[in-house]
């Protein structure tokens, strides 16, 4: 089975005749913007595997950049799904209401660690539709106008998320934004000040927090502050639990909800259910969560939890929408969930994570190229540049490294504001097997790129 087995090419490369075949029809009626790096057409999908149009082998770790951590059409996801088109396909929950709404709803209010006793959840369908959403309670909330988010960050491309977004390739063109959107810097401490420790590091990057509200916006205006617990596009950068429970302080004395963008870290893939659990465990709980990716294996789903306080503020009408919350997602993710806590794939992750930064930390010390590695349970980024020395990106060794892991089966991406970071992002259904053959692509791959690297010994 496809699910079970390893790379291979077998077109000797790529694109093979009937991708490309394809990728040039695509060429013809789909816009440009519309970015892919990859010569690869899918054909079929199982676990952590794809096969292309030419029956091409490849170990995927990009996972649909977060969106399939229990892999590619997981069995019972197909039945629950086929199960609920037998019985309906649609029914706008503004209208008529439907169980799997309500009983996942109530499942991951259960499970989700916002602040409160009683919690409530509604849906949408992207991860920008979810963000949007919780600026619309906090502002609802507070009654006020403004929030901050960070630099690095990455929330969406609707206009309201690309004004939150800090990469501006995402936004060319697209202004003006909304306004009331401030930005603070984010504790990358790879790139911390020179010289500056990390405990001096963490009041630094509170100062350059607080200057907000003397620079942009007084604290009393700020609705919320909105944080990734793990920088997805920004380079994959956990936030220090130091900071978050210094953030965590600050919004409580100003009154400012605070809100986790688990778009990307949720559902396992840091070794928790949600990242926040870790805030959770630090005394440093959001007011909202936002989840969507891998909530419903890849149909069309986004959630919004939070305190009843918090949702009841919304006003008439200000929430829900056409296809939030459909039947068939919900019943995908009614049937996600209960796969995840059942096969404990958050502790997988954990174990997939140990193994994949080994390796990484060896490659740290072995390439002159390799500037950093970090990351959160199976959320993991190594980071490129010229040299050690001077931590400059190095942004043309990542694109190289990606196209040559695909020719040799390993599906990768990067990350990063300089597109110097490659994310790791494997389905958690990944076998042992799969996970080393991928390694040592990687591997091969960064050792046929050497002669233009200087190996340390």
């Amino acid at each position: 089975m496809l699910k079970d087995a390893l790379p291979e090419i077998v077109t000797g490369q790529l694109p093979g005749p009937k991708a490309a075949a394809l990728l040039a029809r695509r060429a013809k009626t789909i816009p440009s913007a519309i970015k892919c790096a990859y010569p690869v057409v899918i054909e079929r999908g199982q676990g952590a595997m794809l096969e292309d149009v030419d029956g091409n082998r490849f170990v995927d770790w990009i996972g649909g950049v977060g969106v399939l951590n229990i892999g590619y059409s997981h069995p019972e996801v197909v039945e629950a799904v086929k199960a609920q088109a037998d019985d309906y396909f649609h029914g706008m929950f503004n209208i008529v209401t439907h169980r799997g709404y309500v009983e996942l709803s109530e499942k991951l209010s259960a499970c989700t660690p916002v602040i409160g006793d009683s919690k409530k959840a509604f849906f949408a369908n992207s991860g920008a539709e979810a963000v949007e959403n919780a600026v619309k309670l906090a502002k609802a909330f507070t009654g006020r106008p403004n929030i901050i988010v960070f630099s690095g960050a990455f929330h969406g491309r609707t206009m309201l998320t690309m004004a939150m977004t800090a990469k501006k390739m995402y936004a060319s063109g697209m202004g003006p934004f909304p306004d009331g959107v401030y930005r603070a810097e984010f504790p990358y401490l790879y790139r911390k000040p020179a010289g500056m420790s990390e405990q001096a590091a963490i009041p630094y990057y509170i100062s350059k927090l607080e200057e907000v509200f003397e620079q942009c916006s007084p604290a009393q205006h700020v609705a919320a502050m909105v944080i990734e617990p793990v920088q997805g596009e920004g380079g994959f950068i956990p936030a220090p639990l130091e900071w978050i429970k210094a953030v965590r302080s600050i919004c409580d004395r100003h009154g400012i909800l605070l809100i986790a963008d688990e778009i990307q870290t949720g559902f396992g893939r840091t070794g928790r259910l949600f990242a926040s659990e870790y805030w959770k465990e630090a005394g440093a709980m959001p007011d909202i969560v936002t989840a969507a990716k891998s909530i419903a294996a890849g149909v069309p789903l986004s959630a919004i939890i939070a305190r009843e306080e918090i949702m009841e503020a919304a006003p008439a009408s200000t929430i829900g929408g056409t296809f939030c919350g459909n039947p068939l997602a919900c019943a995908a993710g009614l049937k996600v969930l209960e796969i995840m806590q059942r096969d404990r794939l958050a502790d997988r992750a954990l174990e997939i994570g140990k193994t994949v930064a080994d390796r990484y930390l060896v490659w740290k010390e072995r390439y002159e190229a390799v500037g950093d590695v970090r990351g959160l349970g199976a959320m993991l980024g190594i980071e490129f540049v010229k040299d050690k020395a001077s931590r400059e990106p190095n942004p043309g060794l990542v694109s190289r490294l990606v196209a040559e892991a695909a020719t040799r089966g390993l599906m990768i991406e990067s990350a990063g504001t300089h597109n110097n970071v490659i994310r790791f992002l494997a389905p958690l259904v990944i076998s042992d097997g799969q996970l080393k053959a991928g390694l040592d692509i990687f591997e091969a791959a960064l050792d046929a790129l050497t002669p233009a690297l200087e190996k340390v010994d």
